[in-house]
């Protein structure tokens, strides 16, 4: 009985040898790396990108153009912060400026992908602006704690996708009927944040990036100081002291405080103390420097003519005025100034209709097309007959457009003052506003020559909290 109970402890203290063998091997600086490799977090996060990545990427490769450019950056962000979680497995958690030099790579690949939607509006705007405001929701890596001005990771995510879903929905209604490789691209990416990115972050990290304890330092790097060269000293002499270190707020230097003169307020108090007279120092003003004895100073206004300025044309600083149709398939209007007569007669359903810096103008679209988009144009005027997708008009004002047979979809959008005018076929027309003001709605009247009716829509809302969530309803004043 004795030899069978040494026997089973022999056998016990051999594999926990053997486990501490591997334990040590697995944690050593050398294979810190394949054993970060293996990780169920790592290997969880692989499949996310195998999965939910390349669909946004295949995709994409179907649309081509700036969509496959802005997918490529989104799988470069996310193998960077793979690259990020396998690295915090073997580092310990660095302080604000190691952070940000840790974070640098990833932040990298965040700009590069805000590059592709600056300047002036490219094509698939509403793609490239999904996919880069989606990237925020990779900096949940940065969470440190609930000091550190982040919600909780989780959160973080689903709030970022947020603000990147209203323009990937632009894209579900603009191509809802007409492309299914864009509805595709869009909904392949809403899937890699919710629920992807999210779930996976819930599974794995709920409450932050977890920081190797035992793993090198993380630290902001910073050039090495150049190499001083001295004078060795002399055989027995001993070494001079290092000189004191220089003022952090000044190059100046340092001086006993007795020693150095006062300034300010410590100036005139030191003056008033030494008890010499207050005034000795002032000048005596005389008869002829006082203002009333001055002949310059007699109180009327002398009027000067200025030179007036040669005025020049307004499109001189925007650009010349275009009126074109570019690569068969989009109209350009653009730095049309005080032009009331701006026709496009030769259209289709396949073309789309841009709209860009126009002042004081009307434009008659005669015939049906895909989409049409008025941006920053003041007071203009546009008359259109069908629209496939949609009528967008965003950072305009006093703009009016008037619809004479049928649009599915009208989205105002940082705009002040706007007028809408609806026929009797697009009174089922969906309008979305947002950041906007001072937007007026006209209606044909029950009677064919009846007058037409006018409603404002809101633009101030009352949110209050009722069984669990909260209601929002529209303001109402008094005698409206």
């Amino acid at each position: 009985m004795d030899e069978n109970l040494v026997k089973r402890l022999e056998v016990a203290v051999a594999r926990l040898e053997a486990l501490s063998a591997g334990g040590s091997r697995g944690f050593s600086p050398e294979g810190g790396g394949d054993a970060a490799a293996v990780d169920p977090s790592i290997l969880a996060f692989d499949d996310l990108i195998s999965q939910c990545v390349n669909r946004v990427t295949t995709a994409g490769e179907k649309i081509g153009g700036r969509v496959l450019d802005v997918s490529k950056v989104i799988a470069e962000a996310f193998a960077v912060q793979k690259e990020l979680l396998v690295k915090i497995k073997q580092t310990q958690k660095p302080d604000i400026a190691g952070m940000v030099e840790f974070l640098k790579p990833l932040n990298e690949v965040m700009t590069k992908a805000s590059a592709l939607t600056e300047g002036r509006r490219p094509d698939f705007f509403h793609h490239l602006k999904t996919g880069a405001d989606s990237l925020a929701a990779l900096a949940w890596i940065a969470y440190t704690g609930k000091d550190c001005g982040m919600s909780m990771p989780i959160a973080h995510v689903e709030e970022s996708w947020q603000m990147a879903e209203f323009y990937c929905n632009k894209v579900l209604v603009e191509y809802r009927n007409k492309d299914a490789n864009h509805v595709e691209w869009a909904k392949a990416l809403k899937e890699l944040y919710v629920p992807g990115l999210r779930d996976y972050v819930k599974g794995h990290y709920p409450l932050g990036p977890v920081w190797s304890a035992t793993g090198k330092i993380a630290s902001a790097s910073a050039p090495a100081p150049a190499p001083v060269k001295a004078t060795p000293p002399g055989p027995g002499a001993p070494a001079p002291p290092p000189p004191p270190p220089a003022s952090l707020f000044s190059s100046e230097t340092t001086q006993p405080s007795s020693s150095r003169p006062k300034e300010g307020m410590s100036a005139i108090f030191q003056e008033i103390n030494s008890g010499k007279p207050v005034t000795s120092g002032l000048r005596k003003v005389t008869d002829d420097m006082k203002t009333k004895n001055r002949a310059d100073r007699s109180g009327v206004v002398a009027v000067v003519e200025k030179e007036g300025r040669t005025g020049s044309p307004a499109f001189s600083k925007v650009g010349p005025p275009k009126l074109e149709l570019q690569m068969g398939r989009k109209w350009v209007v653009e730095n049309q100034i005080g032009r009331n007569n701006l026709v496009i007669d030769d259209c289709d359903s396949k073309q789309s209709v841009y709209i860009y810096g126009c002042k004081n103008s009307v434009l008659h679209i005669k015939g049906k097309v895909n989409n049409i988009t008025v941006d920053k144009c003041t007071k203009m005027g546009v008359v259109f007959k069908d629209v496939v997708a949609a009528c967008e008009i965003v950072n305009s004002n006093g703009v009016e457009v008037q619809c004479q047979g049928s649009a599915p979809t009208i989205s105002v959008d940082n705009t002040a003052g706007c007028q809408l005018y609806l026929s009797k076929d697009a009174l089922e027309t969906s309008i979305t506003t947002a950041k906007s003001s001072e937007i007026n709605v006209l209606v044909p009247g029950s009677e064919p020559d009846g007058d037409w009716g006018e409603h404002a829509l809101p633009q101030q809302y009352v949110h209050a909290y009722k069984d669990g969530q909260f209601v929002t309803t529209p303001v109402s004043h008094s005698g409206a």
